[in-house]
């Protein structure tokens, strides 16, 4: 395709069925989905409660936006280091962490053979938009720009989004217009001068029409705001690195808490008999993070190697370095390469949707 060309009819990307399943279980894991009311320490309060029902966390991701949270966590039966299959351990796991969440959440648990497995962000964007206060908050700072109009001569709408190029962009924005059950049928994309992206998308539903009212076209607007602004986490980013050990992420989410830190997303994972665990860290009421506070973190969680990877708040490029006093030159305020500058250097229309996949 040469530049300047867009996505034509025929090549209409079609969304796959949204699978509205809560429940995710494999042969390796067991998939534990919680949604609901964000508060400080609350992914600190259900690590611990999963240490004293013999689970062991073999991955997590959690994702919070306007006070909500959703977090799909993978674990393991501490003994036998398998799934766990028994139905009434299970409900005994649901139950706990839905008292845990004072009934104002979604606790779903589900063990077994022979489902395929979802993938993580992925259902994190499904779980935020069924949702609803995952959806944009008005009164809150336009960091996000999305435009609807009506095409009427084509029978399309046009949807534009310019924000911050980040990493998992086009991901985000394809997932919310498959979930809202819209199909593009032209997009184009591109990477703006000062760190900027554009997205321009030509929809229709999957019914054949296009945005019918006003109520329909500001909900389009609010989704799509809130899935760019969800992943785009302002705060102080560690990453621990160490090796993995039975209720590791209960510590390390306690030393949080009692460091007075809420987490605004995490990332957990282990491999080989490592976890490398990230996560992205302010105060409650969103102030910077004091150095002495992250050199306390480090001091108590002991051998494991804090790195700081950004720190926003931090004065200059060292700062952040010096704050944790981690090991390895340059481990300040981390540099980040952004997908649509890696992909798009110059103004390039993708060919084809193919290029993302879709889990659902």
């Amino acid at each position: 395709m040469l530049p300047g060309q867009t996505l034509e009819a025929d090549d209409w990307y079609y969304p796959e069925a949204r699978n509205t399943v809560g429940i995710v279980p494999s042969e390796e894991y067991t998939s534990i989905e919680l949604t609901g009311t964000d508060r400080p320490g609350l992914l600190s309060e259900v690590c611990a409660v999963l240490v004293v029902m013999g689970c062991a966390v073999q991955s997590a991701e959690l994702w919070t936006h306007n006070t909500r949270v959703a977090a799909v966590v993978h674990v393991t039966d501490a003994e036998s280091g398998g799934a766990i299959e028994d139905a009434g351990r299970i409900a005994d796991i649901s139950a706990r962490l839905g008292n845990l969440l004072r009934g104002q959440s979604d606790v779903r648990a589900g063990g077994g053979a022979g489902t395929p497995a979802q993938h993580k962000e992925r259902r994190l964007h499904q779980m935020m938009f069924d949702d609803r206060g995952g959806h944009a908050d008005a009164a809150g700072p336009a960091r996000t720009e999305v435009s609807v109009t009506a095409c009427a001569e084509r029978g399309y709408t046009a949807v534009v989004v310019r924000c911050r190029d980040r990493p998992k962009l086009l991901f985000d924005t394809v997932c919310t217009i498959t979930d809202m059950e819209y199909v593009v049928h032209h997009g184009t994309v591109s990477a703006e001068p000062g760190g900027g992206a554009y997205q321009e998308y030509y929809i229709r539903h999957v019914d054949g029409h296009a945005v019918r009212c006003e109520a329909e076209l500001r909900r389009l607007v609010r989704c799509l705001e809130a899935a760019i602004e969800r992943r785009t986490a302002e705060g102080l980013e560690l990453e621990v690195r160490t090796g993995d050990r039975a209720g590791l992420l209960s510590d390390i989410t306690r030393i949080f808490r009692e460091n007075g830190l809420t987490i605004r997303r995490a990332e957990i994972s282990s491999s080989g008999g490592e976890a490398v665990d990230t996560f992205y860290l302010s105060d409650p009421q969103g102030h910077p993070v004091e150095a002495k506070t992250i050199e306390a973190i480090r001091a108590q969680i002991g051998e494991a190697t804090l790195r700081v990877k950004n720190n926003p708040f931090a004065a200059g490029d060292g700062a952040a370095s010096k704050d944790a006093g981690v090991a390895g030159a340059g481990a300040g305020a981390g540099t980040t390469a952004f997908i649509f500058g890696n992909l798009f250097k110059f103004y390039r229309p993708f060919q084809s949707f193919s290029l993302v996949k879709l889990y659902s």
